[in-house]
């Protein structure tokens, strides 16, 4: 496998319940480059979550390798996977996850504080067409709005992987096609790997890349020479 910003080498994933065991992913191998746009695709229990949260640090893989620049993931231990979420690693979760005490602006500041090279919050505020709802608590935007603050504060940690769990399946189209469109921009504006988790089969057009996973088997990876713009997606 040649050489890449992630790389999987028959990646695996098990769980014991009771006496049964759960093969939640299956000698899976891939490799996340710099830049590009990665839709994963899959029904529910497909292992799309447990591919998502060993890419993100979140779990360790049962068997198989995994390099973050070459750097052993399989083998780290709590405090270095802590470090590597901490700075290179992005969330963007589908209920936005807010903190719903703190200001827009406030719950971006929040992130940039355990971070090594942040962006600036009052930029990417500014960059996803939030600057004057700053002030705003979550309870005073709508859904949209939320994501669009969840993306940027993601973003503010400035990490290399932006990893993001069905950004759009709480969303209408129209907003869907916003979010879209800032997750597009993030891979060409910020040279950030973006990977999306989704039921959404239209998303897939907009990627460079996409994997299909089915009962915790990577089945293939398909590459997109044609990447469309999100409002040119066929929903």
């Amino acid at each position: 496998m040649s050489e890449g910003l992630l790389v999987a080498n028959n990646l695996s994933k098990f769980y014991q319940m009771g006496e049964v065991t759960v093969k939640a992913l299956k000698e899976a191998s891939f490799r996340l480059e710099e830049g590009e746009l990665v839709v994963v695709l899959g029904p529910s229990g497909s292992g799309k979550s447990t591919l998502l949260n060993i890419i993100g640090g979140m779990d360790r893989p049962t068997g198989g390798e995994l390099f973050y620049r070459g750097k052993s993931l399989h083998r780290a231990g709590a405090k270095e996977l802590t470090v590597y979420r901490r700075h290179h690693i992005g969330f963007v979760f589908q209920f936005y996850n807010l903190m719903p005490n703190l200001t827009a602006l406030e719950n971006i500041q929040l992130s940039v504080q355990i971070a090594s090279d942040p962006l600036s919050p009052t930029e990417l505020l500014a960059k996803v067409g939030l600057a004057d709802r700053a002030d705003h608590f979550p309870s005073q935007l709508s859904g949209g709005e939320q994501q669009r603050v969840a993306l940027a504060r993601a973003l503010a940690k400035n990490p290399r992987i932006l990893l993001c769990d069905e950004p759009t399946g709480a969303l209408d189209y129209g907003t869907s096609i916003q979010v879209l469109q800032l997750l597009k921009e993030t891979c060409e504006t910020y040279g950030k790997t973006v990977v999306i988790i989704t039921h959404n089969t239209a998303i897939a057009q907009m990627a460079h890349r996409i994997f299909y996973l089915k009962d915790g088997i990577l089945e293939r990876i398909e590459e997109n020479q044609t990447p469309l713009p999100p409002e040119k997606v066929t929903w």
